[in-house]
């Protein structure tokens, strides 16, 4: 009996470690540039884009699935041509990605939340999606759930977008990567709202974003032996429970919703971009 509390001690033990990260964001994340005015403090984040530079952060160490999570208030006012960015990345010319961007617009006119994934090095699937919501008003919650079966985007707890591992029929999906937290608020008026044609009005700088209570429930990435570990169904890795393979009735509902009410791209209907030749995940159930 005591070897069995003995070892069960040590399973807790492991699982504890393999899910928690400090919720400090000034201890589990740091500013990579525009330092000379961005903040980090406590449970807070501020980033700042002005005409000498934007700024932004990421976080001390990488994840392989999980969920990531961050309370963010977006710019408010005209924020044309500016880029709120929450995603993550690894590193090198084949490196996976798992995008939130939100593309800033004049005055009045609603956010787009552009989303993208990338799989050794390749992206160009993007969907886009206005909020029912105003994000400049207050915080509101943005969380990337991934594990070995699905990525899940969500906003306020309701789902935008799923994405699929069909990895056994040959498509790419993120799942042997560690990546890391970044944010970042940056200047892409060359594209970013009406496709370059609104500027950023430099009168209305400087331009600042908020972010709080930075997440992460997820398995660290410790080098390639992570690989196995994080995507075992052993008892600590709740992301590969049953229950978080597929989307619930009630999730779906929003999802539908959503996507019938605010979504405004999707890269798997844009047939004339890719010349007919869509990628091979359009033709796949991804929810």
């Amino acid at each position: 009996m005591a070897i069995l509390r003995g070892f069960l001690v040590v399973l807790c033990i492991f699982a504890f470690e393999q899910i928690l990260v400090d919720g400090m964001m000034s201890k589990s994340m740091y500013l990579t540039w525009g330092k000379q005015h961005a903040t980090i403090s406590g449970e807070d984040l501020q980033l700042v884009l002005d005409q000498t530079s934007g700024s932004a952060v990421q976080s001390k160490r990488g994840f392989l699935f999980g969920s990531i999570e961050m309370l963010i208030k977006l710019v408010p006012g005209n924020s044309a041509g500016t880029v709120t960015a929450y995603y993550l990345s690894s590193t090198g010319n084949k490196h996976d990605e798992i995008d939130f961007e939100f593309l800033g617009n004049v005055s009045g006119q609603p956010y787009i939340v552009h989303t993208n994934v990338y799989t050794q090095g390749n992206g160009s699937k993007e969907q886009q999606f206005y909020l029912w919501f105003d994000p400049t008003a207050d915080f509101h919650n943005y969380t990337i759930h991934w594990n070995p079966t699905e990525i899940v985007w969500y906003v306020d707890s309701i789902p935008l977008r799923v994405f699929r591992n069909y990895e056994k029929e040959g498509i790419n999906y993120p799942s042997k990567q560690g990546m890391r937290v970044y944010s970042s608020l940056w200047n892409a008026d060359n594209w970013a709202t009406r496709g370059g044609l609104e500027k950023i009005d430099w009168k209305s700088s400087p331009f600042v974003a908020r972010f709080r209570q930075f997440r992460a429930r997820a398995c660290k990435w410790d080098g390639p032996v992570s690989i196995s570990q994080c995507a075992s169904g052993s008892p600590g890795n709740w992301w590969t429970s049953p229950v978080y393979t597929r989307l619930s009735d009630a999730k779906m509902g929003q999802l539908n919703w959503v996507r019938s009410n605010h979504m405004i791209y999707d890269y798997c209907k844009d047939t004339k971009r890719f010349n007919g030749q869509m990628p091979p995940e359009c033709f796949k159930q991804q929810f």
